[in-house]
């Protein structure tokens, strides 16, 4: 049985999704779904911990996982569970790491199948050149993930409101 919970972040609408005691789904969505209450302690605590990242007051999530996928799919988000926050690296670093370094197009079709936005962070990898590629839940929201774990951090550049 999956059960369900909407909350409001600062870039949307997150659905947080439970399957079997586990997290199987985090995505933020643009439209006006209304917020929603649950009872089930596993989305009660990923509630939590999303608001606390989300505060600024936590960068590291403690949440029982999964996500079907192959068992390529399943190593390619074990990787990403290793960027550190505020950091990112590469796809093809990404490949690197991997020990595969020709399978740097798989490998970024394999995060962009990640349905754990967030939590495990594909947001936290980019392009070779530096650029804001392929993320499902829109490159501003990338952006805005980027900018506020630097900004926790006390790194980087910060936008200006004018």
């Amino acid at each position: 049985m999956v059960a369900e919970v909407y909350f409001r972040t600062p870039l949307g609408i997150a659905l947080i999704a439970e399957e079997e005691g586990y997290i199987s789904k985090v995505s933020i969505r643009d439209d006006e779904t209304e917020e929603t209450q649950t009872t089930s302690p596993v989305l009660l605590q990923a509630v939590e911990q999303l608001q606390q990242y989300f505060a600024g007051n936590r960068k590291h999530f403690d949440l029982p996982l999964k996500q079907p996928g192959s068992e390529f799919q399943q190593q390619v988000w074990l990787e990403l569970l290793k960027i550190p926050y505020g950091s990112t690296i590469t796809y093809n670093q990404q490949s690197q790491q991997m020990r595969n370094p020709l399978a740097i197009r798989a490998i970024a079709a394999a995060n962009g199948k990640n349905n754990l936005w967030v939590i495990v962070p594909c947001h936290r990898v980019i392009g070779s050149n530096g650029s804001l590629t392929g993320y499902a839940g829109g490159l501003w929201r990338k952006q805005w993930l980027l900018a506020h774990e630097a900004k926790v951090l006390g790194v980087g550049q910060t936008i200006l409101p004018f």
